[in-house]
């Protein structure tokens, strides 16, 4: 586990994502998800690059089918960045880190 990525179930959902005082980077994934395996790298550079700024969380999807099924969450990795409890955008599939820094620093 790092210390720069938080672990969010469809229980802490609402505590960790849509109260957060902070815009919330949510990574749905799954184990067996190769590509989602390729970003875990990623995210962990964007946890430290943002620390302070944004909360990187991950769900894995198969021990929580209840958030991603609310979202529409069809295909993974599936980021959302949560803003105010609002999700102000989505991309799919896996991005680069400069692709993703660059979609975080249009939004927060």
């Amino acid at each position: 586990m790092s210390e720069n990525i938080i672990y969010v179930s469809d229980d802490s959902f609402e505590k960790d994502v849509l109260q957060s005082d902070k815009p919330v980077l949510l990574d749905f994934w799954a184990t067996w998800c190769h590509p989602c395996k390729m970003i875990a790298p990623v995210l962990e550079d964007l946890g430290k690059d943002y620390a302070g700024r944004v909360v990187i969380a991950k769900m894995d999807i198969d021990e929580n089918p209840q958030t991603p099924a609310k979202f529409g969450v069809r295909s993974i990795p599936t980021l959302m960045l949560f803003k105010g409890g609002v999700v102000e955008k989505t991309v799919v599939g896996a991005k680069s880190k400069g692709e993703l820094a660059a979609f975080l620093d249009a939004l927060v």
